[in-house]
């Protein structure tokens, strides 16, 4: 199997497994907010945040550098398992005691606690799932990941229909998030032992030093996209009157368009291994697959964003009831933030396959930072809405700076791909005129009426070009892409 028919093959599991799970995801979002109501689901919102906030102390990057180097060098999962395996047991203790000790001084409800301390439980148990998870990744056997979102994903839906049922508290929510975490845990440990490396304890102090030097740019950058994340739902706490409730709003519109983050996701999950591996041995391939992906996440993210500002006032409601409207304006400014996420992640993955995360962590620590003093101005006078802003905005800055750094590299973006995304805002036009008068139409009509006329325009522009047509075909008739010359060099095995 070729390296794009690889791609291909692991995106598709993934994908389908992803969808699947997301849109069981998706029912547990709607159940929990329509039971729990605006305030309940914004003090499980709340607790989901802060310990967001925290989760990554209990990784450090280990993860995503298990991934890069195994991937390069399978022979190294052994040592990488166990050791990390020590590591985050320090790590998740240390993570657990830092949520109970802030939690505690900031006062918060006696209710809000004990959720937070339910919703800290389930994130330790899932940081172990996530480094096994990250050896399936790192070998290309997505369908094991695959298996564990929809596991995780299906027991989390199950037990909020079963918390409703027996009239549980927003507390009881929290107790399924753990348990889920627990089986989740249990799963991933079974697949590794069964198909990869059975864990042992291991600690290699002259393997722990250099892993943890070189892991730490990962951790560090992921510490700033978390507190870019949840950072708002915290200050939204702390800031405004009646703060649950307002969390609820924002939270339901924030939750559906980080929904829409499974698709870069699997994306990448299956394309950064490869380009790990090709920045070994071919630069020029690499550069392809870049500004590949730089386009296929314009061609899907911004037709998203049209169709979302324009639908927003029948979503909110048709997912989580009137009582969530408010929840409309705050959808419409989010869904372009998510758009800016799907382009800034073509990116991030380049200078992290480069071994120039040091670039990343630099960009989101300024980008962090520039969030919490926008969500800090914004916030006392504009509430949700300022905090929906602050977090445009600061997507806007992050690629900005990622275009100009890249500029100065020879993985700068070609005029090509440039004006590929021209063709998108033409053809994402016509998608905006469409149900600008469609007013009348059910929605999910509008909806397939908008996707088949944004791709007809699409194609009679030439947005999907001869390489896209090749790398289609190759796919389907397994041609090995070593016989096909794509982009000006032959494709890779």
């Amino acid at each position: 199997m070729n390296t794009v028919q690889r791609i291909a093959k692991n995106t598709a599991v993934l994908l389908a497994a992803i969808i699947i799970s997301k849109v069981l995801s998706f029912l547990y979002v709607m159940y929990a907010a329509r039971y729990l109501g605006a305030e309940g689901f914004g003090i499980l919102s709340f607790a989901l945040a802060f310990t967001g906030i925290f989760g990554v102390f209990s990784d450090l990057g280990l993860d995503s550098l298990t991934i890069r180097e195994v991937a390069r060098d399978k022979s190294l999962a052994k040592k990488y398992l166990n050791n990390i395996s020590v590591m985050k047991a320090i790590l998740v203790t240390i993570t657990f005691a830092l949520i109970a000790i802030l939690i505690n001084l900031l006062g918060y409800p006696e209710q809000t606690t004990k959720v937070v301390y339910l919703v800290a439980l389930s994130i330790i148990f899932s940081a172990f799932s996530n480094m096994f998870n990250s050896i399936f990744q790192a070998y290309e056997k997505m369908e094991y990941q695959s298996v564990g979102h929809i596991l995780s994903s299906a027991l989390l839906l199950l037990g909020a229909l079963f918390a409703i049922s027996q009239d549980f508290s927003v507390v009881g929510f929290a107790a399924v998030y753990f348990l889920v975490s627990v089986i989740g845990l249990g799963y991933t440990f079974a697949v590794s032992a069964w198909k990869f490396v059975l864990p042992k304890i291991e600690v290699d102090w002259s393997f722990w030093k250099p892993t943890i030097k070189e892991a730490l740019p990962f951790g560090l950058s992921g510490i700033f996209v978390n507190i870019y994340f949840w950072i708002d739902t915290v200050m939204l706490s702390l800031m405004v009157p009646n703060a649950n409730e307002v969390i609820g709003w924002y939270n339901a519109a924030y939750r559906l368009v980080l929904v829409l983050l499974f698709i870069p996701s699997v994306y990448f999950s299956s394309v950064f291994p490869v380009m790990s591996r090709l920045f070994k041995t071919s630069e020029e391939s690499l550069k392809f697959v870049f500004e590949r992906s730089f386009r296929y996440m314009a061609i899907i993210a911004v037709p998203i964003g049209v169709g979302t500002t324009l639908l927003a006032d029948k979503i909110i409601p048709l997912i989580f009831g009137l009582n969530f409207t408010p929840a409309t304006i705050a959808l419409q400014i989010l869904v372009w933030s998510t758009v800016l996420i799907f382009i800034n992640s073509a990116f991030s993955h380049l200078f992290y396959s480069i071994n120039k995360q040091t670039i990343i962590t630099k960009v989101r620590a300024i980008i962090a930072i520039i969030n919490v003093i926008l969500n800090f101005l914004l916030i006392p006078r504009y509430s949700y809405i300022g905090a929906s802003i602050a977090t445009l905005v600061s997507d806007l800055v992050t690629l900005l700076v990622m275009i100009s750094i890249l500029s100065s590299t020879e993985y700068r973006l070609s005029m090509s791909s440039i004006k590929d995304v021209s063709k998108v805002l033409i053809s994402s036009i016509a998608v905006f005129v469409f149900i600008k008068y469609s007013n009348n139409i059910n929605l999910f009509l509008i909806v397939i009426i908008s996707v088949f006329i944004y791709f007809v325009v699409l194609f009679i522009m030439k947005g999907l070009d001869k390489e896209d047509m090749l790398i289609v075909k190759n796919l389907l008739t397994k041609k090995p892409m070593s016989k096909i010359k794509i982009g000006g060099y032959h494709g890779c095995k």
